[in-house]
C-alpha cells in the first residue's frame, strides 16, 4: 500500500507536462436533445493562449480539429466548410487545389473586354470573342491581357482590371450567378462532408417495379435513390450519372424518345433501336441459380465508348447503374481512346503490348456478374483495320461518343478516318454535345463528310438526362457548359435489295 503512493521522477515530469495541455470544450452538439437544435461545434472550441503551451514542447501547439461528430482530431489540414460558408474567392480559397486553379487561370485566360484584340480564330457566332476588333481593323485595340481581377460577386477572375470589369459588367451579369454556383459547388466537393447522394442503390427489389425515364426526379425515385432535397447534391449526382443514364434512356424500351410527334425518334431509329431492345429485354425463361435452372444466355451487349476521357475513370458503382436498368442482359463496356487511361496509371499500370495482347487491353471482369469493362489506349480505326472487334452485330453492338468534337477544328482530323468505319458497321451511334452549337457543329461536319451515307436515328435536341451542374473552362472564364447537354444518334445507311423474278425481268426488258 505504501509503494502505491510513490511516484518516480519520470512519471512526475510526465504528469506535470500533461496537466498543462489545454482542454477541449464540450459542445452542445454532442448532447442529444429533441428540444434544442445543434449549434456549431467551432464556437465551442476553446481559444488557446500562449501561456497554455507546455514549456517542454519544441513545436507550437496546434488546436485540435473537432469533427462533425464532436470528436477531437489532430488533422488540422482538413477544412470542413459549412453549407453557409461555401463561397470563397478562388485566390483566397481554403482549398489548395482551387488556389492553384486560380493561378492557372491568371496565367492562361484572357480578358474578354471588347477593347482587347482577338486571341484565337472564331468559329462560333455566340463566342464573346466576336466583340473584339479584327486584327486588320482600323480602330486601335489594346493588346491581349490575362485575367487578374476577381469579381466580388462570383469570386472568379474574369477581367484584367477592375475598370474593364466595371465597363463590361452588363455582359458579365448574364453568367455571374452561374459562375457563383460553380464556385460554391467546387468548394462543396472539397468541404469534407459526407456525400450521401453518392450512395448508389443496388438491384431493384421488385423486378416488376418499372423505371421512369421522363425526368431526373422520377428516375431517382423509381430507382430507389436516397431522397435529395437540395439542388446542390442533385447537381453533383447528375454530373456522374449523366453518362450511364443517357445511354439507358435511349436504348430502354421505356425511353422518353418516341416516334410520336415531338418524340424526335425517326422511322429508321425505331427500326434500329427496336432490334437493340429485343436483345436488351429478353423474355423470361424460368431460370435460376441452381443446376436445373441453368439456361443458355445470349451474347453480351457491347457498348463502345469512343474518345473516352473522364467517363472512363468514373466509379464503377456509377457504371453499374446501366446493367441494373436491364436486369436480364449482360454488358461489355469498351473504352477506346488515347486519353482513356489519363491520370489512372497508379490504379492500372499500362501492360506491355505482346502478341497475345497487341493493343494493351486492360480488363476489369470482376465488377459484377452482369458487366465487364475493357480499356484500350489507342484509336478505334487502328483496331478496326486489324479486325480486332469484328464481327459487329446491330442487335448487340452500339457506339457512344460523349462530347467527341467531330466538327471542332482541333479534333476533326482525328475522326476523319474513324467516321467511315463506324458507318460500315451499321450499328447505332449515340453522340452528345456540350451545347446546342457544339452538337449542331458535329452534325453539320458529319453531313459534309458523309452526305447520303448515313441515316439519322434520333433528331438533335436537349438531353433529358444532361448534367445539372455547370462546368467552367479554365482557359476562358466566360465559357460555361454542362455535360451531355444534347443528344442525337445516327448510323450507316442500309440499302434494301429487292429481287425480281424472271417474269418481272422480262416485263422490264420489254418495256
Amino acid at each position: 500500500m505504501q509503494s502505491s503512493k510513490y511516484v518516480c521522477r519520470s512519471c512526475a515530469r510526465l504528469l506535470k507536462s500533461t496537466s498543462a495541455l489545454p482542454r477541449v470544450g464540450v459542445s452542445k452538439r454532442c448532447i442529444t436533445s429533441a428540444n434544442k437544435k445543434s449549434q456549431d461545434v467551432a464556437t465551442a472550441t476553446k481559444t488557446t493562449t500562449a501561456s497554455e503551451v507546455p514549456p517542454s514542447s519544441n513545436k507550437p501547439f496546434e488546436a485540435p480539429y473537432i469533427t462533425s461528430l464532436g470528436h477531437a482530431s489532430s488533422d488540422t489540414s482538413r477544412h470542413l466548410l459549412r453549407p453557409n460558408n461555401l463561397f470563397h474567392p478562388f485566390s483566397r480559397s481554403p482549398s489548395p487545389d482551387i488556389r492553384r486553379r486560380s493561378e492557372f487561370m491568371k496565367q492562361h485566360a484572357y480578358c474578354p473586354h471588347p477593347s482587347h484584340s482577338r486571341t484565337r480564330v472564331i468559329d462560333n457566332p455566340y463566342d464573346p470573342e466576336n466583340r473584339k476588333p479584327l486584327p486588320e481593323s482600323s480602330s486601335p485595340a489594346e493588346p491581349p491581357a490575362h485575367v487578374r481581377f476577381e469579381c466580388p460577386d462570383c469570386g472568379i477572375p474574369v477581367a484584367c482590371c477592375e475598370e474593364h470589369w466595371a465597363e463590361d459588367y452588363e455582359a458579365h451579369m448574364e453568367i455571374c450567378d452561374t459562375l457563383r454556383e460553380i464556385n460554391e459547388d467546387d468548394h462543396d466537393l472539397r468541404s469534407g462532408r459526407f456525400f450521401n447522394e453518392f450512395q448508389m442503390p443496388g438491384v431493384q427489389r421488385d423486378e416488376e417495379f418499372l423505371i421512369n425515364f421522363s425526368s431526373w426526379d422520377r428516375f431517382l425515385y423509381t430507382r430507389d435513390h436516397t431522397a435529395i432535397n437540395d439542388m446542390r447534391p442533385m447537381r453533383h449526382v447528375t454530373r456522374m450519372l449523366t453518362y450511364p443514364v443517357t445511354i439507358a434512356s435511349v436504348l430502354h424500351e421505356l425511353s422518353p424518345y418516341t416516334h410520336k410527334r415531338g418524340g424526335r425518334l425517326t422511322p429508321e431509329g425505331l427500326r434500329s433501336f427496336s432490334a437493340m431492345r429485343y436483345t436488351l429485354h429478353p423474355p423470361r425463361q424460368g431460370g435460376d441459380e441452381t443446376m436445373k435452372g441453368l439456361r443458355p444466355r445470349p451474347p453480351a451487349t457491347r457498348i463502345f465508348v469512343l474518345g473516352a476521357r473522364a467517363e472512363s475513370s468514373l466509379p464503377r458503382n456509377v457504371w453499374m447503374q446501366l446493367p441494373i436498368c436491364f436486369e436480364r442482359q449482360h454488358f461489355h463496356v469498351v473504352f477506346v481512346g488515347p486519353e482513356s487511361m489519363a491520370n489512372r496509371d497508379d490504379e492500372f499500370p499500362l501492360p506491355q503490348r505482346t502478341a497475345r495482347n497487341p493493343f494493351g487491353r486492360i480488363v476489369e471482369d470482376r465488377i459484377s456478374s452482369h458487366m465487364k469493362m475493357s480499356t484500350y489506349v489507342d484509336y478505334f480505326h487502328t483496331m478496326h483495320q486489324a479486325q480486332h472487334f469484328a464481327p459487329y452485330d446491330p442487335y448487340f453492338d452500339v457506339f457512344v461518343l460523349f462530347h467527341p468534337g467531330l466538327g471542332h477544328p482541333a479534333s476533326r482530323h482525328e475522326w476523319a478516318d474513324t467516321l467511315p468505319q463506324l458507318l460500315e458497321t451499321k450499328c447505332p451511334i449515340i453522340c452528345t454535345g456540350y451545347t446546342e452549337w457544339d452538337m449542331e457543329r458535329d452534325r453539320q461536319w458529319v453531313h459534309e463528310q458523309m452526305e447520303g451515307e448515313f441515316d439519322t436515328l434520333l433528331e438533335p435536341g436537349e438531353n433529358l438526362f444532361r448534367s445539372l451542374r455547370w462546368d467552367l473552362n479554365d482557359l476562358d472564364p466566360v465559357d460555361i457548359s454542362c455535360g451531355n447537354w444534347g443528344v442525337w444518334a445516327f448510323r450507316g445507311k442500309r440499302y434494301e435489295a429487292e429481287e425480281y423474278g424472271e417474269k418481272d425481268a422480262g416485263v422490264m426488258v420489254s418495256e
